[in-house]
């Protein structure tokens, strides 16, 4: 209440609003989890595309304590052998252009891919370093080096003569590798972690590689310029990219490492290791070609038992 000048009493109005609904205490930033306060930071940057146009950064959602948050940054180990897996592909595509006298080193170039390959997924297993970003970049270094490259490499070496016919080949090849990596990473957490559903790429890269080091032996018995030998590429090369596309089954060996097994298997695989030994090319070969035809016998083989269920 007021006095005017009249000494006459006013009264001053308070909204109601105000007195019927008490402030809220503010929360105080140290009494957020640190884990959720960054979550919060990252989703606002993500949301708002606060940059300042010379950042590099990649924000994504990760499995953090059993909660999804949003990460900013990368791991650096398993994606830097990602990228040393990259940096060989990259090389064996500069080699097959080169032609002849190179190709050995664009071979040797995928082995060292396929080897990296290996080694970031376990990294990431091993530093508990698994992210989104580090699946898709695997994903795409694989199209490169185990897609690309591989089909270059024999196109260069043996498909060239056939004109379009080789391009054709080559492009099959190369497009199944793509496809193949594409259903793998729809079907994480889908399919049985044991085995694959079609060859996996680094194997399919591995029989067009090795098929080209061992003729490489055997020029003067069948020279890459005779048109038999073409064709043989050709066929060959498409044969890999119908097996990484197909829904035969092969063994991941993912859970191999984790279970005992006989004594006399050492044993077997020195034998196998002083066969590969004896001829490196030709053995690779070897054990690509059975465990690629694996495949299609374990088919055959489980097709036929239930028939005569």
């Amino acid at each position: 209440m007021n006095n005017d000048n009249n000494n006459q009493p006013t009264l001053i109005k308070t909204p109601i609003d105000a007195l019927q609904q008490p402030q809220q205490p503010q929360q105080h930033t140290k009494d957020i989890n640190p884990i959720q306060l960054e979550h919060q930071r990252n989703r606002e940057l993500a949301e708002t595309d606060d940059y300042d146009g010379l950042t590099f950064e990649v924000i994504e959602n990760a499995r953090v304590a059993d909660k999804t948050i949003a990460q900013k940054g990368v791991y650096l180990i398993p994606n830097s052998f990602t990228l040393l897996s990259l940096l060989a592909a990259f090389y064996s595509i500069t080699q097959s252009a080169l032609g002849e006298g190179h190709y050995m080193r664009a071979c040797v170039a995928i082995f060292i891919s396929a080897l990296l390959d290996g080694l970031d997924g376990r990294a990431a297993r091993l530093f508990n370093a698994q992210s989104p970003f580090g699946e898709q970049l695997d994903s795409l270094a694989d199209c490169i080096a185990f897609g690309l490259a591989p089909a270059l490499l024999i196109y260069h070496y043996a498909l060239e003569p056939l004109g379009r016919i080789g391009i054709a080949c080559a492009f099959v090849y190369a497009a199944c590798a793509a496809l193949r990596l594409a259903r793998f990473n729809v079907q994480i957490g889908v399919v049985d972690k044991k085995y694959f559903v079609g060859v996996a790429s680094p194997l399919a890269a591995i029989l067009v590689t090795t098929f080209v080091m061992v003729h490489m032996d055997w020029q003067v018995e069948l020279p890459a310029t005779s048109p038999a030998f073409q064709i043989l590429a050709a066929i060959w090369v498409v044969i890999a990219g119908f097996l990484m596309v197909s829904n035969l089954k092969y063994y991941s060996f993912k859970e191999f490492d984790k279970k005992r097994v006989p004594f006399v298997v050492l044993i077997l695989i020195v034998f196998a290791l002083g066969i590969v030994l004896y001829n490196i090319p030709a053995g690779l070969l070897a054990i690509s070609v059975i465990y690629a035809l694996s495949g299609p016998v374990t088919a055959v083989w489980s097709k036929f038992k239930r028939k005569s269920v």
